[in-house]
């Protein structure tokens, strides 16, 4: 766990409460006991209880001869049950074993819960952060370089993560897009647009078009032609010098890239604050000279570096000739988060291939004493690293001639794809393609085929790679957002076809859970606060679709298989109970950055 959260609407919290009190009460030799309350899992489809406190065997070991009481674990939770304080959340109690205490919470308390959060909003539900300030640094693309496949991963779960934060309500979250905007290449890039278009101020987007080519052209003259190599490095010096006409050039290149980028934060939901790396670079100096007094730097090899624990190779922090690099550049980055922004948990979303570069820029910190050894002392930094995208030949993903896949390309066919199946559906299955305009064709492509792309990413762990293929991603069966999004609509359709004012009948209605899978239902749209909690303090989005997906499959398999709601005598019921299905599952939705469809 990253973080602990205060979800004072979680039942675990609730009952928690509750067994403190109890505990307390039974063995008061031992204070400060924290409960062990776990939610049941069914085995071979049966469920004897909704929850269970497993205190008994643990904490026997503790008193066995000193309360003679309790003569096992058994005869100990019996104790614990009995001394409950009364609660209309609870049902019935029993023991089963060596002392489990089975919860069965109370239909009526969970109807009652869910009601009042249909008024309150789902806000009502949100758990809150011991902190005030967190960035999250994401996506973080190269100026004069497109997005492509690798930076996939990066931003759909940086994004997640910042949703997911966003709803714990914190005084501030900070989404950092650090684009890398500095560098020797730009000497490289500027020579070759002066060189290419001998009057720069008429270039414009269109002149330069694909970025990509430009840098790869600019890239080949720079290995084989010397003289245009040497030019490019005295261009560096001067744009680093601050000359005008190579400062605007730099400009040029920057705003046509973040032109591009833009695009695609467009395309995929995703809000970011931009602050590059130049913005870094008069901090770097410095930040040097206070690690340097603090006896941090050594002399090594003409170069200049700081050594860390547990690490053979040194921080380079100035470069034999004198220049800086990606080190120098985060050290003064984060120098300025936490003593300007002041920040109090900084979350770095990157590939594993930069784990040992963050574990030793940490470590440079706590070595400064600029951040804390104790790791429940704040401000914390944490590095989120992820796998690879594979091809389903279980390589890296590559286009069939061996390059990168841009990333626009790869969304343009998840939305082409989406849209053939929509199409495939809407006139050959449903019949009903005068429902359809081209425009709700269009936006549900994109929300199907976006949604695909970032659900296919985030159900899995993200420590581990997975294998990109849209047919999988694109199948409305099986754990994917298509299915999700079939439940959706399923569930506005009920909506619509029942005429009904769902806002009057939140109301004037009343929830009532009589049928068995009514309860099962209602009992898993209550457990997403704990759910939450778990993917939020754990940073792991898949917790949150594995969540998702089982709302789905009960909504689908149990309560819309065997529980009429229109026309039926508990309509008005069981309606609120699939707003509330909406409401948790829309919220779902949002914090994947996946928009939901209301027809299929």
């Amino acid at each position: 766990m990253f973080i602990e959260l205060d979800c004072p609407a979680s039942v675990r919290k609730q009952l928690g409460k509750l067994f403190a009190e109890a505990l307390k009460q039974t063995v008061p030799t031992e204070p400060d006991i924290v409960p062990l309350i776990d939610a049941c899992i069914a085995k071979d489809g049966v469920k004897h209880a909704d929850y269970q406190c497993n205190n008994a065997m643990s904490l026997f070991a503790k008193i066995k001869g000193k309360q003679e009481e309790f003569k096992s674990p058994r005869s100990l939770g019996e104790g614990i049950m009995k001394n409950l304080p009364p609660s209309e959340m609870i049902e019935s109690c029993s023991v089963a074993g060596p002392g489990f205490v089975n919860i069965v919470l109370s239909k009526k308390w969970i109807a009652q819960r869910l009601q009042k959060m249909l008024t309150d909003g789902i806000d009502s539900w949100a758990p809150r952060l011991p902190i005030k300030r967190v960035l999250v640094d994401f996506s973080s693309p190269n100026i004069a370089k497109e997005m492509h496949v690798g930076h996939l991963r990066s931003t759909i779960i940086g994004d997640t993560l910042s949703r997911m934060l966003e709803f714990c309500q914190p005084e501030c979250l900070i989404r950092r897009n650090h684009i890398g905007d500095w560098g020797t290449q730009f000497g490289m890039l500027i020579q070759y647009l002066f060189e290419t278009y001998p009057n720069p101020d008429d270039v414009n987007e269109s002149d330069i078009g694909d970025l990509q080519a430009f840098y790869k052209a600019s890239k080949s003259k720079f290995d084989k032609d010397d003289d245009f190599k040497l030019n490019a490095q005295q261009s560096v010096v001067k744009l680093q010098g601050g000359d005008p006409k190579y400062r605007k050039a730099w400009e040029q290149i920057c705003n046509i890239s973040r032109t591009e980028f833009k695009k695609v934060y467009q395309r995929l939901g995703i809000r970011l604050e931009e602050m590059p790396e130049s913005f870094y670079n008069e901090l770097i100096p410095p930040t040097l000279e206070k690690l340097d007094q603090l006896g941090l730097i050594e002399d090594s090899d003409g170069a200049r570096v700081i050594f860390v624990d547990g690490v053979d190779i040194p921080l380079i922090v100035v470069k034999r000739d004198g220049g800086y690099n990606y080190f120098s550049t985060d050290l003064a980055a984060l120098w300025y988060r936490l003593n300007i922004e002041k920040v109090d948990w900084n979350i770095y979303v990157t590939d594993f291939g930069q784990s040992q570069h963050f574990d030793m820029l940490f470590k440079a910190f706590k070595r400064a004493g600029w951040l804390p050894e104790d790791k429940n002392e704040y401000p914390i930094c944490t590095h989120i690293g992820f796998g690879l995208v594979l091809g389903v030949d279980g390589k890296r993903l590559r286009s069939s001639c061996g390059d990168t896949i841009r990333l626009v390309d790869l969304l343009n066919e998840a939305k082409e794809q989406s849209k053939t199946a929509l199409l495939k559906r809407v006139l050959c299955h449903l019949g009903n393609a005068k429902e359809w305009s081209k425009e709700e064709i269009e936006k549900a492509s994109e929300a199907i085929g976006y949604g695909a792309v970032k659900y296919a990413d985030l159900k899995n762990n993200k420590t581990t790679n997975y294998t990109f293929s849209f047919e999988q991603m694109l199948n409305d069966k099986g754990n994917t957002a298509v299915y999700l999004m079939y439940a959706h609509a399923r569930i506005c359709s009920i909506i619509r076809k029942s005429g009904k004012d769902i806002e009057e009948l939140k109301k004037t209605g009343t929830m009532v859970l009589d049928h068995e899978n009514e309860r099962t239902l209602a009992l898993h749209l209550l457990q997403f606060t704990e759910v939450f909690v778990e993917a939020c303090s754990n940073l792991l989005p898949n917790v949150l679709c594995e969540y998702l997906y089982n709302l789905a499959e009960i909504f689908t398999k149990k309560f819309y298989s065997n529980c009429q709601v229109v026309g039926s005598p508990e309509e008005t019921s069981r309606l609120l109970l699939c707003e509330a299905t909406l409401v948790v599952m829309r919220h779902c939705f949002y914090l994947l950055g996946i928009e939901p469809v209301d027809k299929l």
